[in-house]
C-alpha cells in the first residue's frame, strides 16, 4: 500500500464547479485532479470517467437528475477523479513523462484516498474508468465497499476494440482532436438514437460532449488510451471480488457483451446487472433516470436512503421485472452489513 508522503500537494483552484472545489494531488505517477462535492465527514463516493472525458462530460447528467442528486449527495461526499490531463483546462503532459500503466492509475487512486485520509469508499466508473476501479478493488480490497460500474471493461481488448484503438491512436498522434476522432469517440459513448443522422439532428448531450472534447489535449488522451489498450484481462480475479457490485450497460453499447461476460464471472451473491434499453455506453448521461431505482435498492443494503422530502419512488423507466431478482433479495442487498465507515486516522500514514 502506498504511503501518504510529503510528495503529495493540494492546490486549491479558484474555479468552483457548482459548489465543488478542485484539488490537484501530486502522486508518484503524475498529478491528478480531484473535484470534491459535499461534506467530507460523510461516506466517500469516488468516480472515474471513460477515455477523453471528465466528471463534467461523464457524470453531470446523473448528478443533475434531482432524485439521483438527492440520493447520492445526501449520503456521500463525492470525489470526482479525472485521468491525468483530462481535467478542464489541463495543459499537455510532457512527452518525457512515462506513460502510466493501468496499475499505475489504480495506485494513483490509493494515493488520492490516502492524501484526503479517506478509508473504504464506494466506487462509480464508466467503461475504462470502470476497469480502473475494478482493478483498484482487486488490489486494495479493504478500501472498497461497493462498485457501481457502467458499461465496464474487464477483458483485454478484443480484435475489434484493438483495431479501433489503433485508428484512434494514429488520429491522435497525427491530427489531434480531429473530427473523425470525435466521431469514433461519440460512437463509443452514445447510441445512434442520440447521435442523430442525416434526418435527425444530434441530441443536446452529444453536442455538449462534442464541445467538451474540443478542450481535451490530444497527447493526454493518447496516454490514457495507450494505458487502456495494454490492459490485462481481469477475468480470473473477478470471482474473488467480494464487494457488492451493480453493473449498468446500455443494450446498444459496444461493450454490452463485455458487461455480460463480467457479470457471469462475478459471484452472483454480490452482483447484479441492469440492461438499459435503447441506450449506449454512458448511461449516466444518456438515460440517468434509468439508474435510480436500482441504485436506491443497492444503497439500501448499506443503510443509505434518500432524504425524507423525496418519499416517492424514483421516476425510472425500469419496471420491477427489469431488475435482476438478486438485486431485490434482502440477503443479497446486504441488509445485515454494517454502515459504511470511510474516515481513517491520520496516524496510519506517518
Amino acid at each position: 500500500m502506498a504511503e501518504f508522503g510529503v510528495d503529495s500537494v493540494c492546490l486549491d483552484v479558484e474555479t468552483i464547479y457548482l459548489g465543488g472545489k478542485e484539488h490537484i494531488v501530486r502522486t508518484g505517477s503524475g498529478s491528478v485532479s480531484v473535484i470534491i462535492y459535499g461534506d467530507p465527514e460523510k461516506p466517500a463516493l469516488i468516480t472515474y470517467p471513460d477515455l477523453a472525458l471528465n466528471h463534467m462530460s461523464c457524470f453531470q447528467g446523473l448528478f443533475f437528475c434531482p432524485e439521483a442528486a438527492a440520493l447520492l449527495l445526501h449520503n456521500f461526499c463525492v470525489y470526482h477523479i479525472s485521468p491525468p490531463g483530462h481535467e478542464l483546462g489541463a495543459a499537455a503532459i510532457c512527452d518525457d513523462d512515462p506513460v502510466p500503466s493501468v496499475d499505475d492509475l489504480a495506485d494513483q487512486i490509493l494515493e488520492v484516498l490516502n492524501y484526503f485520509r479517506v478509508g473504504a469508499v464506494m466506487c462509480m466508473g464508466v467503461m475504462a474508468g470502470a476497469y480502473i476501479l475494478t482493478l483498484f478493488a482487486m488490489k486494495y480490497r479493504e478500501r472498497v465497499v461497493g462498485l457501481i460500474l457502467v458499461s465496464p471493461l474487464c477483458k483485454s481488448p478484443s480484435w475489434t476494440e484493438w483495431l479501433c484503438n489503433k485508428v484512434m491512436s494514429n488520429l491522435l498522434y497525427y491530427y489531434g482532436m480531429c473530427g473523425l476522432l470525435k466521431e469514433c469517440l461519440l460512437y463509443r459513448y452514445f447510441s445512434k438514437e442520440v447521435r442523430g443522422s442525416a434526418e435527425v439532428p444530434e441530441s443536446d448531450i452529444v453536442q455538449a460532449c462534442r464541445r467538451l472534447l474540443d478542450e481535451r489535449q490530444s497527447t493526454n488522451v493518447l496516454r490514457f488510451l495507450q494505458a487502456i489498450d495494454r490492459r490485462p484481462d481481469l477475468t480470473a480475479g473477478l470471482r474473488k471480488l467480494k464487494c457488492r457490485t451493480l453493473i449498468f450497460v446500455g443494450d446498444n453499447s459496444p461493450f454490452h457483451l463485455e458487461a455480460l461476460h463480467m457479470i457471469a464471472k462475478l459471484d452472483r451473491r454480490y452482483s447484479a446487472l441492469v440492461e438499459v434499453q435503447c441506450c449506449g455506453s454512458i448511461v449516466t448521461e444518456e438515460q440517468p433516470q434509468a439508474m435510480l431505482t436500482s441504485m436506491e435498492y443497492f444503497l439500501m443494503g448499506y443503510g443509505l436512503h434518500r432524504p425524507s422530502q423525496f418519499t416517492g419512488s424514483p421516476r425510472s423507466p425500469l419496471s420491477p421485472t427489469c431488475i435482476a431478482p438478486e438485486l431485490l433479495s434482502p440477503e443479497s442487498m446486504g441488509l445485515k452489513l454494517k454502515p459504511i465507515k470511510t474516515r481513517i486516522s491520520s496516524q496510519r500514514y506517518h
